[in-house]
């Protein structure tokens, strides 16, 4: 069973920046690369919401409109971990930040790391 947990959320001031991290375990590298990353996010009473997502050699990467040029996804499968830097961030970005890893039509999903911006 596929496990994953991100880390690497806080409190951070208007413009600043934090990078999290989504490690995985339970999963072989050949297997982790094979995966579909993304980044998702939802904030209270909102809906979840894709962030950006990355194929499984980096090849293809998608952001939101609302966060694009100010975030990047990246992935090390050698780590069988993929990251998510986040700059200049903004009060709307404040969320609950969740991970999650795709392949064929099966999901799984991290617990979530909180990312409050305010100053």
């Amino acid at each position: 069973q596929v496990q994953l947990v991100e880390s690497g959320g806080g409190l951070v001031q208007p413009g600043g920046s934090l990078r999290l991290s989504c490690a995985a375990s339970g999963v072989g590298f050949s297997t982790f690369s094979s995966y579909v990353m993304s980044w998702y996010r939802q904030a209270p009473g909102k809906e979840r919401e894709l962030v950006a997502a990355i194929t499984s050699a980096g090849g293809r990467i998608n952001y939101a409109a609302s966060v694009k040029g100010r975030f990047t996804i990246s992935r090390e499968n050698a780590k069988k971990t993929a990251y998510l830097q986040m700059n200049s961030l903004k009060p709307e970005d404040t969320a609950r930040y969740y991970c999650k890893a795709r392949r064929d039509i099966v999901d799984y999903w991290g617990q979530g790391t909180q990312v409050t911006v305010s100053s």
